[in-house]
């Protein structure tokens, strides 16, 4: 099915081109590494978090499913909640040393504590 959104389409002037096509913006995003070559970054944050500290894990590169899949294995295995989202995940907590664990045994080796 052709995606023909008029929302798309807005502040878009009339062509008659036959083989016009809308330019939306969007960016396709990147391929995946593979875990062997994920360059990721675990840190502790409390900032703009009312005092709570949580786990950050930054580095991803990757689609966004990917990402989110990795964020939900991580929080389902430490047992706590948590989110990702843009190129980050946040599990509630301070499990450093957990997550390293957890990512060096799934095949994440460049994984570190900073």
């Amino acid at each position: 099915m052709k995606k023909n959104d008029w929302k798309d389409r807005l502040g878009v002037m009339y062509s008659t081109n036959p083989d016009f096509q809308y330019n939306t913006g969007d960016e396709p995003e990147e391929d995946t590494l593979a875990k062997e070559k994920q360059l990721l970054r675990i840190s502790l944050d409390k900032r703009n978090r009312g005092g709570k500290m949580v786990t950050l894990v930054t580095g991803f590169r990757g689609t966004t499913d990917d990402l989110e899949a990795l964020g939900k294995w991580l929080k389902t295995k430490c047992g706590v909640g948590g989110s990702a989202k843009e190129g980050e995940i946040i599990v509630q907590g301070d499990l450093r040393q957990k997550v390293l664990e957890l990512l060096q045994k799934d095949g994440y080796v460049k994984a570190r504590i900073i």
